[in-house]
Formats: C-alpha cells, sequence, structure tokens
C-alpha cells in the first residue's frame, strides 16, 4: 500500500502483535494511535472508509466512521464464526457493506442483515507460476523432494516454532536422508532471525510450496497457501499458554486450521500446544512424504476441495470487487 501512494499514520510491522497477553503491553500504542486516527477522520472527512481485517483495532475505528457519517466498507471481516459473534450484528449495523474472503462467511452475515459479497481470497490473486530455476537458486537437488517448513510470519511466531521446526527436519532427515528440508521466511522479518539455521531459507514461498513434497505449517493463512499449491501438510501452532487459556474457553469451532476449516473437515492433522512436539509433528507428516500413501492421495484431493471453495463464481481481481462494492456505497450516500 505505501508503494501505491498510500500515506501511512503507522506502518505494519508496529502492529503485528499476537495474543492477549501479548497486545496488552501495547496497549498505549494502540489507543495513541486510535485517537489519532479518529482526528484525522474528523479533520478529513474521507468518503469512504476501508477498514482491512484487524478487528480489535478497526471495529473501533468503524464506529467512529459512522458515528460521522463516513461509510465502512469493511473488507476481510472479523472471525465471528470462531468467537465474539455478537460481532457479526455490530458489524451488519456499521458497515455499509462487507467483502469477505472465505465462503462461508457470505452467508453468515447475510443471516444478521449484512450487505455482504464473498469476492474469494487474496491468495488466488497472488499464485504464480511454478518457477523451474528456484532449486538451483536456494541451492537444492530439483529431482530430491522437498519439505516446506513454515514457523510464522511475526517475530512471536517463530521465536516459539523454530526450534520445533529445526528438530522437526532434523528428524525427517534421520530417517529420510534424501528429503531436503527448507524454511519459509516472510519478506518482513530480519534475515538474522534464522541466523544458525543449517537448512536455506526462503522468502520466494510460493515456489517452495510447489516444489515441496509436505509442509509443516504455522496455522495461519499460510496454510491456505499450502492447500491452494496443493501441498500436503500437518498444521501446528503454539502460543502463549495464558493466551491458550482464554482461548480454549472462547473459540467454538471444530477445527483450528482456516485449511480444515474451509474443507468442512479434518482434511489434514492440526497439533496444538503441547501436543505439537517435534516427534508428534514427524508421525504425522510421514505419510505424506510417500507419494503413494492413502494418507497423502486423500489430503491431495481434499486440498482441491479446499482450492475451488476459494474460488468465487466468475472471480475477478479483489480489488474490482472493492470498488463495485464502494461506488454502490457512494451512490447511496
Amino acid at each position: 500500500m505505501a508503494e501505491a501512494g498510500v500515506e501511512l499514520l503507522a506502518d505494519v510491522k508496529d502492529l503485528a502483535v499476537l495474543g492477549l497477553a501479548e497486545i496488552a503491553g501495547r496497549l498505549p500504542f494502540f489507543w495513541q494511535l486510535l485517537r489519532r486516527t479518529r482526528r484525522e477522520l474528523a479533520a478529513r472527512r474521507p468518503d469512504l472508509v476501508v477498514p482491512i481485517d484487524y478487528p480489535g483495532f478497526n471495529l473501533r475505528l468503524s464506529r467512529s466512521a459512522r458515528s460521522l457519517g463516513i461509510p465502512v466498507l469493511y473488507y476481510i471481516a472479523p472471525q465471528v464464526w470462531a468467537w465474539h459473534r455478537s460481532r457479526a450484528d455490530e458489524l451488519a449495523r456499521l458497515a455499509a457493506a462487507l467483502a469477505v474472503i472465505l465462503p462461508f462467511e457470505e452467508s453468515l452475515f447475510r443471516s444478521r442483515g449484512a450487505r455482504v459479497a464473498f469476492v474469494g481470497h487474496p491468495l488466488l490473486e497472488e499464485e504464480p507460476a511454478p518457477r523451474a530455476d528456484w532449486p538451483a537458486e536456494v541451492g537444492i537437488d530439483p529431482a530430491a523432494p522437498v519439505l516446506a517448513l513454515f514457523p510464522g510470519s511475526r517475530r512471536q511466531e517463530v521465536g516459539r516454532h523454530l526450534e520445533i521446526f529445526r528438530e522437526v527436519a532434523a528428524a525427517v532427515r534421520a530417517r529420510r536422508p534424501e528429503v531436503q528440508p527448507v524454511f519459509a521466511r516472510a519478506p518482513s522479518l530480519p534475515e538474522g532471525l534464522f541466523a544458525g539455521l543449517e537448512y536455506p531459507a526462503t522468502t520466494d514461498t510460493w515456489a517452495l510450496l510447489h516444489h515441496a513434497r509436505a509442509a509443516v505449517v504455522k496455522s495461519g493463512t499460510s496454510t491456505l497457501q499450502a492447500a491452494l499449491a496443493g501441498t500436503p501438510m500437518v498444521v501446528t501452532y503454539r502460543m502463549n499458554p495464558v493466551t491458550f487459556a482464554v482461548a480454549r474457553r472462547l473459540v467454538r469451532v471444530d477445527h483450528v486450521g482456516l485449511v480444515n476449516l474451509v474443507a468442512g473437515e479434518r482434511a489434514v492433522p492440526e497439533l496444538l500446544q503441547r501436543d505439537a512436539t517435534p516427534s508428534a509433528i514427524v508421525r504425522a507428516l510421514e505419510p505424506f512424504l510417500d507419494p503413494d500413501s492413502p494418507e497423502r492421495r486423500r489430503a491431495v484431493a481434499s486440498l482441491a476441495r479446499v482450492r475451488s471453495r476459494l474460488e468465487p463464481p466468475g472471480a475477478r481481481g479483489v480489488a474490482e470487487h472493492v470498488v463495485d462494492l464502494a461506488a454502490t456505497i457512494l451512490a447511496r450516500v
């Protein structure tokens, strides 16, 4: 967005805090930013506010916009299907329109009276063609199987997952020396976080997934990316114990991984918190490294269904959908 000319009041790096316990320490920063943003709304009086995801902050911002008579088009709605279902009613009231990225969200919000459109998942707009030159770039054998490891896109996530994933890579190599572990590093993360890693790391996550036979992926959007690439995976996650204890009481879903939520079934294994041990991850992963295993065939078929569900009929660029919705909203103002 900055490269496209958007004026930033704060950098996304300053907002990347995950977990209830972790957010508590940053509350003064967020309250100060919210006050500043409210002042900007009142002074500039924009024609439209487009909050993107980030409900803890953006729902408050949407309330402020609504009180000023500024229409709101909310893109990537809060995950009300997991927790805080009351937010669905509030969002239907606050937003002139919603643009949602998961297929089952459309009927959920429409049932609450919202004007809503399923616009497809943005990952579908990003997916490039497979790169034949990527193995040489990373320094691996193009003929040998690749294990992709996604420890996270935030410092906190990498801090909790990197050593576990390193142990998984070592255990897989001990059992299958032909397998080549490659780590995914989010471009926003410094290379120093991966210092001393005995395996290659790449920022080209699409190329990594297209070349990988299997993956270990921290729960989140990366699971959908792996699904779109057709790469069987084990989904795992560890978080602050306090945050996890609170989440267990609040979250009401059958699955944690987005890939399984979209599939509507346990398409791939999930190992969370204390269950996310290197040995357990390796046991769940091994069938996916066998190209002829029934477990791998079932997972690949399930991931293909996930891909079809993320593509809306007549899919267009998400920006086009948002522009259409915005034009409709502004025509009514």
